[in-house]
C-alpha cells in the first residue's frame, strides 16, 4: 500500500537580504548577496500510512509548525517535495484565515470555501458544525467578541465537518475548556476508526501516547527520534532535561525493554526493586497489597541537595501516581561524594490489573528538569493480578462503600 503522505528530503531556510530591492531581484534570478541565512529545517523524511496517527514532538524551535505549514501548502521549502495523497484539513494557528468583523457563522462559509468547499456543501453541514461548538448566540456574533477557547471549538468543528484523509492538528487543542476537548478528542478517534491519518503537534505526553500509534522527535530543525511514542517520549523528556555535560542514553533490555537514561552524573540510580509486606523483591503483587519502593543511590559529587521523584505508570506509558521528596518534605542537603542512600516509598498498591512500569529520577529543586542528576525510565516493571477482590475495570482500585434507598 502506498504512503498517504511523503516528505522528501525538506529543508527549508528564511534569508535576509539586506533590502527589499535585493530580496525582489532575486525573484527574477539576479545573483545578489545574501546578508544572512537562518536554517528551519534540514533533510527532513518520512512517510506515514493510510491511518496511522502520527505525533510531531519537539522543544520549542525545533521547526514542528514549519514542517506543518510547507505540508499543508501554506509555506513553500527551500528544498524537497511533500506528496500527499489524500484531501488534508489543518488546525494550525488558532483562527487561522477567520476575519475578526465577520461572525463565526459567516467565517464558516469563508474557511469551507478556502477547504474548496461550495456555499451549497456549508449549508448541508452549517447548524451541525453550530451545534457541535456549543457556543450558542455567539455563532452571529464577531468573531472579535470570542475567546481563544471559543475560537477554537469553531477552527475544530469547520475543519472537522467532513472527514479528511489526513488530518493536521498543531497544538490547538491546548486551548479552551477540558470538556470540548474531550468531546474533540472523541471526533478524532471517531475519524481513526474510519481511516483518517492523523498528524499531531503536541507537548501534552499523555495525548500523544494515547492517540498516536508514532511519534517523531526533532530537534534544531532534524529528525531525531521516529519510533514508539512511549521510547520517543521518553527521549523527548530526558532532552528537555538535558544539561550541556549531560548525557542521553537508550538501552534495549534483555526483556526488549527500551530504558532511557539521562543526567549530568553526580548521583547514580544504583537498584529499583519493589518489595512486599515480608520485605522481599517481587515482580508480581495483587490489587490493594502493602508495597515498598526501594531505591539505593550513590553520590559521585558533591552537592547542595537531592530529591528522589518515581512515577508508575500504565502499559501505554500513561502516567498513573507520581510524587518525589520535594513534595514529601523530604528534601537532603550538603551531601559529599561517596555517600549511599537509601530510600523507601511505603504504599498500598490500589491499582487495576495489569503491567506497570517505574521512572526514577535523582535531581534538585521540585522537578527533574531543573537539576537532572539522573533519570530512568522503565526503571522497573511490574505486574497487578486480582486475586482477592471484587471484579472491577481500570488502572485504579477505589472500592465504594454501597447505600441505596427503595422508595414507594
Amino acid at each position: 500500500m502506498s504512503p498517504i503522505l511523503e516528505v522528501n528530503d525538506i529543508g527549508k531556510s528564511f534569508r535576509d537580504y539586506g533590502s527589499e530591492w535585493k530580496r525582489i531581484a532575486s525573484w527574477f534570478g539576479v545573483d545578489v548577496n545574501v546578508k544572512e541565512e537562518h536554517t528551519i529545517l534540514e533533510d527532513i523524511s518520512f512517510s506515514i500510512a493510510p491511518g496511522e496517527a502520527v505525533g510531531i514532538v519537539g522543544q520549542n524551535g525545533a521547526g514542528k509548525s514549519t514542517l506543518l505549514k510547507i505540508i499543508t501548502g501554506t509555506l513553500k521549502p527551500s528544498q524537497g517535495t511533500v506528496v500527499s495523497r489524500g484531501r488534508i484539513s489543518a488546525i494550525l494557528e488558532l483562527g487561522m484565515g477567520f476575519h475578526p468583523d465577520l461572525t463565526g457563522r459567516q467565517n464558516v462559509y469563508h474557511a469551507a470555501g478556502l477547504m474548496g468547499f461550495k456555499p451549497e456543501e456549508v449549508d448541508a453541514v452549517i447548524e451541525e458544525i453550530h451545534a457541535f461548538t456549543e457556543i450558542g448566540d455567539y455563532f452571529d456574533q464577531p468573531v472579535r467578541t470570542y475567546s481563544s477557547g471559543m475560537q477554537m471549538r469553531v477552527s475544530f468543528a469547520v475543519a472537522t465537518a467532513y472527514r479528511p484523509e489526513i488530518l493536521i492538528i498543531d497544538e490547538a487543542l491546548s486551548v479552551g475548556d477540558t470538556y470540548f476537548q474531550h468531546k474533540s478528542f472523541g471526533r478524532i478517534k471517531a475519524f481513526q476508526e474510519e481511516g483518517t491519518t492523523l498528524l499531531f503537534v503536541s507537548h501534552d505526553r499523555g495525548a500523544v501516547q494515547a492517540v498516536c500509534d508514532r511519534a517523531i522527535l526533532l530537534e534544531s530543525g532534524k529528525v531525531l527520534k521516529d519510533g514508539n511514542p512511549e521510547i520517543v517520549m521518553d527521549y523527548y523528556n530526558a532532552l528537555i532535561a538535558e544539561k550541556e555535560n549531560g548525557k542521553i542514553e537508550q538501552v534495549v533490555l534483555e526483556d526488549g525493554r527500551v530504558e532511557t537514561v539521562s543526567g549530568t552524573g553526580e548521583v547514580h540510580i544504583e537498584t529499583v526493586a519493589l518489595h512486599d509486606a515480608s520485605d522481599e523483591a517481587v515482580e508480581f503483587i495483587n490489587v490493594g497489597d502493602a508495597v515498598t519502593l526501594c531505591v539505593n543511590v550513590e553520590v559521585k559529587e558533591d552537592i547542595d541537595e537531592l530529591v528522589i521523584g518515581y512515577m508508575i505508570k500504565d502499559r501505554l506509558g500513561q502516567p498513573v501516581f507520581g510524587t518525589n521528596t520535594h513534595h514529601l518534605d523530604t528534601v537532603l542537603k550538603n551531601l559529599k561524594k561517596g555517600q549511599s542512600i537509601r530510600y523507601r516509598f511505603a504504599f498500598h498498591a490500589n491499582l487495576g490489573v495489569g503491567s506497570y512500569s517505574v521512572a526514577v529520577a535523582a535531581h534538585a529543586g521540585h522537578t527533574h528538569v531543573i537539576d537532572n542528576y539522573e533519570w530512568k525510565d522503565n526503571a522497573l516493571i511490574f505486574e497487578v493480578a486480582n486475586a482477592q477482590q471484587n471484579e472491577f475495570v481500570g488502572t485504579a482500585w477505589i472500592p465504594p462503600e454501597l447505600e441505596y434507598t427503595i422508595g414507594r
